[in-house]
């Protein structure tokens, strides 16, 4: 065997080809240098969980409650992304439940649960990116962990349905235009009031 065998112990032929003809180390067909890897437009940097609160008040009286009734869940959701360096972002994906059974609450779970994105697209796509993608991402962790929290409560693990993060943002955009159109409208009226 050969010294340049030893260097790579993974024969040659177990690593697909280049494309454009490169060789197995990623430089070019006459020795060149690699290309560079072109930036990925997301990368997750890291997720955590920011907030998580759980409490059952009513218990252990609610349990028998809980018994003969159905509860009556309402669930909040919320996206909030903030800058945290040069296209560094940290998104934050927050969910709030209410578990009420004849009025009483049987439990009230809130979490906040985050990740640390680069960005890489054009600043038009920047907000369905945030919103939309990173949510996306995040969700099925979030989702995980409010199951775990109820359940470990004693209660049945609240299941979150797949979340429509597009009809989310697209709803936040037609608010803002909104306020917007509304703010324009009412700065027309005080001008107009001044002269």
């Amino acid at each position: 065997m050969s010294d340049s065998d030893n260097d790579n112990p993974i024969p040659e032929e177990r690593f697909t080809p280049e494309p454009g003809g490169g060789d197995v180390a990623g430089g070019d067909a006459t020795g060149g240098q690699p290309d560079e890897m072109p930036e990925s437009p997301l990368t997750i940097n890291g997720q955590y969980t920011k907030d998580l609160s759980f409490e059952a008040p009513g218990a252990p009286e609610i349990f028998n409650l809980l018994q003969q009734e159905m509860p009556n869940i309402q669930v909040d959701i919320d996206v909030q992304a903030e800058g945290k360096g040069e296209n560094v972002f940290e998104v934050v994906l927050s969910v709030r439940a209410e578990a009420k059974a004849k009025e009483e609450i049987a439990y009230i779970a809130e979490i906040s649960y985050a990740g640390l994105f680069t960005v890489n697209v054009p600043a038009e796509h920047m907000g369905p990116v945030l919103l939309i993608e990173c949510p996306m991402i995040l969700f099925p962790f979030l989702r995980r962990i409010i199951a775990d929290a109820t359940g470990d409560g004693g209660f049945a693990p609240l299941m979150l349905t797949p979340i429509d993060f597009a009809s989310l943002y697209q709803q936040r955009m037609a608010q803002a235009q909104e306020l917007a159109q509304t703010e324009a409208a009412n700065d027309g009226k005080d001008g107009g009031a001044l002269n």
